[in-house]
């Protein structure tokens, strides 16, 4: 497996520019990077194609595995809002997105599917669970056609958005779509948070799963608060790798590790050399 940082652990990010944050990531140890687009920056939904393929040339330079895209564009245009222009809007910033990650040569888009609740924007109305699993599942067959076209996997993450918080719903919205080029970006840290337990939803989601984002936490502590540097919280370790190579999973491991320090990158790296021997 591949050892990779999140561009979001990256200082300055992400206005960072994207040669130094590259350079960042493989002085700290990393294989590589999950670069992240954004409407605005270096690396937005309006960069052009040169710009973009400058920036795999650099990687390709640095010696520095680029495999995937991350999005976290969902968070403040949700393709389950009220409002059907900001579900368009969505929808068409990670069409665009998509195109991009094409250009930059990656195999898989992290996308967040939008959300039933936003616990840290309390400007985010709730959306009724079936109200928002339809507006859901229809951004993502627009987008599947859009992946299948650039050949880009949409990887759809599970995270805290009050949606899709059982495995078996998951892997059924998944088989729905039945797209080639629609998986799941499956985060490990993201489960303890409503009691589940990684290796089973690995065991589950099986060869659904593109692409592995990892984060620990404290079950103890319960809340956004609970997130803490890899093996200092309770996430089975072990067991997990083990679910993971059972699976035929080898491809990167993203550590996605918030906020930034000055020693982050360098406890990061450290951890996930043990956690990827386990």
């Amino acid at each position: 497996m591949k050892k990779i940082i999140s561009h979001w652990s990256i200082r300055d990010n992400p206005t960072r520019p994207i040669a130094e944050a590259i350079a960042d990531a493989k002085g700290a140890g990393f294989d590589g990077i999950e670069l992240a687009i954004a409407p605005e920056g270096p690396l937005s939904v309006t960069t052009d194609q040169k710009t973009i393929e400058q920036y795999r040339k650099e990687a390709d330079r640095q010696k520095c595995v680029v495999e995937t895209l991350a999005s976290g564009m969902s968070w403040g245009a949700s393709p389950t809002h009220h409002d059907e222009s900001m579900r368009r809007k969505s929808v068409q910033l990670h069409k665009d997105a998509l195109q991009r990650a094409a250009w930059l040569g990656v195999e898989t888009m992290l996308y967040v599917p939008g959300a039933v609740n936003i616990p840290w924007n309390t400007e985010y109305k709730p959306v009724r669970y079936d109200q928002a699993v339809k507006w859901a599942k229809e951004a993502i067959k627009q987008l599947a056609d859009t992946a299948e076209k650039t050949g880009v996997v949409l990887g759809v993450e599970n995270v805290w958005n009050g949606m899709f918080y059982s495995p078996l719903e998951f892997a059924a919205v998944i088989d729905e779509i039945n797209s080639p080029k629609v998986q799941i970006y499956f985060d490990a840290g993201n489960v303890l948070g409503y009691h589940q337990y990684p290796p089973h939803w690995i065991e589950i989601l099986g060869k659904r799963i593109s692409r592995v984002h990892i984060k620990d936490f404290k079950s103890s502590v319960g809340n956004l608060s609970g997130f803490c540097d890899l093996l200092q919280g309770d996430v089975p370790w072990k067991e997990t790798m083990a679910a993971l190579r059972k699976i035929g999973y080898d491809k990167t491991i993203v550590a996605e590790m918030m906020p930034y320090d000055d020693t982050l990158l360098e406890r990061t790296s450290k951890s996930l050399d043990k956690i990827l021997a386990m």
